[in-house]
Parts: structure tokens; C-alpha cells; sequence
């Protein structure tokens, strides 16, 4: 295995700018501003995003926030819905705990102002895949993370003890004696050291992994890879979730198709018009995510065809442009008609269920360091992440992140200093590389090799690639975010073919078509990676947590 550096630029305490603060977050989607506002008032907080703070995956999220807000649901039917899409892999303790948290923070983002879709005065509650009960929030009908965003940014704004910087890459964290201490980051004017009491990681996934996605170009699983640089515990790499309906059309970038069409009728059809879904599972188009991704996939491959397409034409034509304004305008960009016209889908990468491992408050096995939302691995997704649980994550552990992290810095003295600490430059090889075109030949063979269907021959080819481009990116350092990024992309697709090459069966969004059924004697239970002193790779596996009596 390749060794890695332990930070990706050298730098000089002496040389560097330094800044320090109570509690420093590194991202500003919904999990980062939420853990935020959850700091007291009295301590300085810093939040630092990579590029301005609508360029977060929260912002485009299209889907809702699921929460039990109609009397005739129940907490115990939102919970099971989660741990059946889950796999059985979900932590029963912290389901349990999400759900019941769930309607306080939908209530508490009407009150920062977010307007969320109504019907005669009351709260218009959508049905998606996976769920067996309408429960799910959405605002400006398929635009809720853009309104939710909007509402949560404005209030952040007002705080005073809260500072924003945009257009900061975070290049590592900073540890001393196995504590997080801080981060050392590069702004528009250069590099600089942000010392803090705590930190708290909100980065979001990894959807640049692949060359099918929804997510923006700021997805580079950062977090995951300074996490594993800082000796943190990744957790479950091998589950990422891909979102079965995502535009396709030749040569643009890929717009997400909300499950929301499919939540109010839409039916998904091959080549020939057929409606196929049924073949796969009795739920149809309401099937779970994973299901409904492996079933397109399977059936592109038996029409020979690059897609399938989602049919509304059947729907009430005032409805669809009403409920679904933003991709019906997408689509008219492309001369489709989406009252009329069949949508060319497939699946592209959304979701990374795997992350940096927490616990009930967002606490990682770093101290002085938490994390939320999609950087993490809670245990509330299992093998396969539900329909419109991520925004309630983000909200749930932003706030236990940020209260826990407030709480620690609390405690500690305001009389902190910075810790002696720096790293050197080492030799650099004279060529350069062309860092675009090995970004775009690893998007490439992670979606041949690492995507829907998986099996041994593709992955172990995968593997062998990768560990060839690692001997020679990540041994350098760069001075520029796209040589930064590149590294971090590396170090976290390494893993995740190891996580996907050792769990040998199938389950959830892990499909293995060589082992494709689950195994719940051997594979019920967690894959770990570790980043020790040395830097070697070890794997480990985790036991599942006993169930609550």
C-alpha cells in the first residue's frame, strides 16, 4: 500500500498568518450552519466553506425533509421504514433517536423563515420511495434545499458571534498529541493556521468520485480523507447511494429528478415503452433507491440502451409544471416537454452513506474533533440511506454537533496557545502531471468499476489502477486546490475498493453480482479503516450494536 503524507503542503508557523477562534466548522451546507447556530452566543464561532455558501449539496437538494407531522403517522413506522431500506445494518438506538427528533427542527426552520409548501393552511406532506406514509416537507416544489438553505444562511448571517469565510480549502486538519487543534487552510491571500478549541467537519460526500453524478464540483470527499489523515475511524465506505432517476442528456452536467415524481405517479419505462418496474419488485417506482438503481441498470443492459425513461404524461399536465418547476424548466432548456414527453434517466452517485465515524452527539474517535451530516458515518443509514432522511441528519447532528462541541470549549481555558508544530517540504519530482486528466480517468473507471453492479475482476482492476496513480499523486505536494483535491479523491477511492472488495455479499446500495445475495452470518456488522502513525491501511470489522430491548 502506498504510503501517504501526513499533511499535503508544507508549512511554516513562522511564515503563516494565524487566526484563532472557539469552535472552527469546516463546511457550510445545512449540517455546518446548523452546527452553528447551535454554539452559545458568547463564544466565537469560524465557519469555512470552499467555495460561497450556495455551493453545497444541501443547496440543490431537491427531495424534502421526512418527519412524522400527520396524527395519523407514528414515529415507530418512520423508524422501521428507515432500518428496512437500512438493510439491517441501521443503529436501532439512533434511528429511534433522529425520528423523534425530527418535527422540533422542521418547526424550528419554519421559524427561521423557510417557507415549506402548504394545502389549505397545513403542512403539504409528499410520499418517496421507501417510506409507507406521505411524511416528507418539500418548499418551491422540488427546490427544498435552495429554500431551506436561503432561510438557515440569512439567520446564520445575523449571529455576531458567527464568522463566514468563503472561497477557504481546508488542505488538513492540525493534531497535536492525538488532539485536533485546528486546520491549516488557503485563502485568496495564501495559506494560513486557524487554531480553535474544537472542530467541527461538515463537508459533505464524494460524488466527484464518479463520472455520473448529482452532486456540485465542490464534492470531493475532502472531510473523509483529512479525517483519515488526522487518524480518524472511516466507517462503511463501500455503501454509496445512487440516485436511480438523473437526467441524461449528451454533454451537460447531470440534473438530479427529484423521487418525488415518481412519489406522485410517475412511471419509469424502457426503450420500448414499457413499464418495467414491476418485474423487480412489487413497490414498482416506490421501491427503495438501491433497488429501483439496480433495476434500471439491468434493465439498460437488456435493451441495450445508455437509459430509461420516466413517464408523466399520464399526470395532470397544470400539476406537473406546478409541483415541479425547476425540472420542468431544466428540461424545456432541452427542448423536453415533461407534461409530454418521456425524461431520459439513469443512476448517477448521490450519497455516501460511509464517513467518519461518530456517535450519538457527533463526537469522531478524534479528540477535540466532531462531525455531521454526509462526512459521517452515524449509523442511522445502514446499508442504504431512506428518502429525505439526509437533510433531517444534517439538522439532527449539526445541532448535537455543535451544542457538544460548544459545551467542550466551554470547558476548556481561554488562555490556549498555538502548539509547536509545522512540516517540512520533501523533494518534489520535476514533471508536472496533468491532474484533469487523471481526475476524469478516475471518475470514469470508478463508475465502470465501483458503481451499481459490482464483482472480484472489476474491482481488483480498479484497485491495481489506483494504487499506480497513488505511488505518484500522493506522495507529492501540491500548491494548488485542484492538486489537493485530486489527492483527496485518491485516498478516499482507494478505499472504498478495499471496503467494496471485502464485503462479499450484497446488500443495500452494495450490490456484488458474484455474491449476490446478503450474508447476514458473516457480513451483518461493519467494515473500519484506520489510518495509524506508520501510515498503513488496516482494515477492521465492527460488530453491530446489540438491539434496544
Amino acid at each position: 500500500m502506498t504510503e501517504t503524507l501526513r499533511y499535503l503542503a508544507a508549512f511554516d508557523p513562522k511564515r503563516l498568518p494565524h487566526h484563532f477562534t472557539d469552535i472552527l466548522i469546516i463546511g457550510a451546507g445545512l449540517a455546518g450552519l446548523r452546527a452553528a447556530n447551535a454554539v452559545a452566543s458568547k463564544q466565537e464561532v469560524l465557519v469555512i466553506t470552499k467555495d460561497d455558501l450556495r455551493q453545497s449539496s444541501s443547496n440543490y437538494a431537491q427531495g424534502g425533509i421526512a418527519g412524522v407531522l400527520d396524527p395519523e403517522d407514528r414515529f415507530e413506522d418512520h423508524a422501521a421504514d428507515t432500518v428496512a431500506v437500512g438493510g439491517d445494518l441501521c443503529h436501532h438506538e439512533v434511528v429511534e433517536m433522529v425520528v423523534r427528533e425530527a418535527p422540533r427542527h422542521i418547526q424550528q426552520l419554519i421559524r427561521w423563515g423557510t417557507r415549506f409548501d402548504e394545502e389549505n393552511g397545513e403542512l403539504e406532506l409528499g410520499r418517496e420511495g421507501g417510506h409507507r406514509r406521505h411524511r416528507v416537507v418539500h418548499a418551491l416544489g422540488d427546490a427544498t434545499g435552495k429554500e431551506v438553505m436561503r432561510a438557515v444562511i440569512s439567520w446564520t448571517r445575523r449571529l455576531p458571534h458567527v464568522r463566514l469565510w468563503e472561497n477557504t480549502f481546508t488542505i488538513d486538519l492540525v493534531t497535536y498529541d492525538g488532539v485536533c487543534r485546528g486546520a491549516v487552510v488557503a485563502t485568496r491571500h495564501g495559506m494560513a493556521l486557524v487554531w480553535a478549541k474544537q472542530v467541527i467537519l461538515c463537508t459533505g460526500g464524494g460524488g466527484q468520485l464518479y463520472r455520473e453524478s448529482t452532486n456540485p464540483q465542490v464534492a470531493t470527499a475532502d472531510g473523509h480523507a483529512l479525517a483519515f489523515r488526522a487518524g480518524g475511524e472511516l466507517r462503511d465506505l463501500e455503501f454509496l447511494q445512487f440516485h436511480p432517476t438523473v437526467l441524461y442528456i449528451a454533454g451537460t452536467s447531470r440534473s438530479l429528478i427529484t423521487e418525488a415524481t415518481r412519489g406522485e405517479g410517475g412511471h419509469l419505462v424502457d426503450r420500448n415503452g414499457t413499464r418495467f418496474m414491476a418485474a423487480y419488485d412489487p413497490r414498482r417506482e416506490l421501491a427503495p433507491r438501491d433497488v429501483v438503481s439496480q433495476a434500471i441498470v439491468t434493465q439498460m443492459q437488456q435493451t441495450q440502451h445508455p437509459c430509461v425513461y420516466l413517464d408523466l404524461s399520464h399526470l395532470d399536465a397544470r400539476f406537473v409544471r406546478s409541483r415541479f418547476p425547476g425540472i420542468t424548466h431544466t428540461c424545456e432548456e432541452f427542448g423536453i416537454d415533461v407534461t409530454r414527453d418521456p425524461i431520459p434517466v439513469r443512476p448517477g452517485a448521490h450519497y455516501m452513506i460511509g464517513g467518519v465515524t461518530v456517535d450519538e452527539d457527533g463526537r469522531t474517535k478524534v479528540a477535540g474533533l466532531w462531525a455531521a451530516g454526509e462526512v459521517t458515518s452515524s449509523g442511522l443509514h445502514g446499508a442504504n440511506r431512506l428518502a429525505s432522511n439526509s437533510l433531517l441528519e444534517s439538522l439532527v447532528y449539526g445541532s448535537r454537533a455543535g451544542e457538544g462541541a460548544s459545551h467542550a470549549a466551554a470547558a476548556q481555558s481561554d488562555d490556549f496557545r498555538a502548539p509547536p508544530i509545522g512540516y517540512t517540504a520533501t523533494p518534489q519530482p520535476a514533471e508536472a502531471l496533468d491532474l484533469a486528466d487523471i481526475r476524469n480517468s478516475l471518475q470514469s473507471l470508478m463508475w465502470r468499476s465501483v458503481g451499481v453492479r459490482r464483482d472480484a475482476t472489476g474491482l481488483e482492476d480498479a484497485r491495481h489502477t489506483i494504487e499506480q496513480w497513488c505511488r505518484y499523486v500522493l506522495v507529492r505536494q501540491f500548491d494548488s486546490q485542484s492538486g489537493w483535491e485530486l489527492q483527496n479523491l485518491l485516498t478516499i477511492a482507494r478505499l472504498m475498493v478495499a471496503a467494496a472488495s471485502c464485503r462479499e455479499e450484497s446488500r443495500g446500495v452494495h450490490l456484488r453480482t458474484d455474491f449476490p445475495e446478503p450474508d447476514d452470518i458473516h457480513w451483518k456488522r461493519h467494515v473500519v479503516f484506520h489510518h495509524t502513525t506508520s501510515p498503513q491501511l488496516e482494515s477492521a470489522f465492527q460488530e453491530m450494536p446489540p438491539r434496544p430491548q
